[in-house]
């Protein structure tokens, strides 16, 4: 896991980057938010969607919804860079939508989109 922090309109985002599967469920993904807000200061992330287990991207295990309640309630915003094309379920497509039309928590295609999102609020 490599970790890079950019600043960008005075807001400093941290950009993870890994190869293994970091977010398994929602104790891991709270433990991350965690390590990163006490490692970096950043309560804004961007992480590779790699690092992500495949269940998240499965809706009807409930880990996404879950896992997105606890960024909200911390009030860390979190972006998942990838290629999101794969994924054939209309009710993902439509959590994706609704989640890049919010504030918290969004799935965008590559790391500088989601510094400019991140730092746009």
């Amino acid at each position: 896991m490599t970790i890079n922090i950019v600043k960008e309109n005075n807001i400093k985002i941290a950009i993870v980057n890994s190869q293994e599967v970091i977010i398994k469920d929602v104790q891991s993904a709270l433990d991350f938010m965690m390590t990163m807000l006490y490692k970096t200061g950043c309560d804004r992330i961007i992480i590779n969607k790699e690092a992500i287990c495949e269940d998240f991207f499965d809706l009807k295990t409930k880990i996404a919804g879950e896992i997105l309640q606890k960024f909200v309630n911390y009030q860390v915003k979190i972006a998942i860079v990838g290629d999101f094309s794969k994924y054939s379920s209309k009710s993902l497509k439509d959590f994706i939508y609704e989640s890049n039309n919010g504030n918290h928590f969004f799935f965008l295609p590559d790391e500088l989109t989601a510094v400019r999102k991140l730092s746009s609020f």
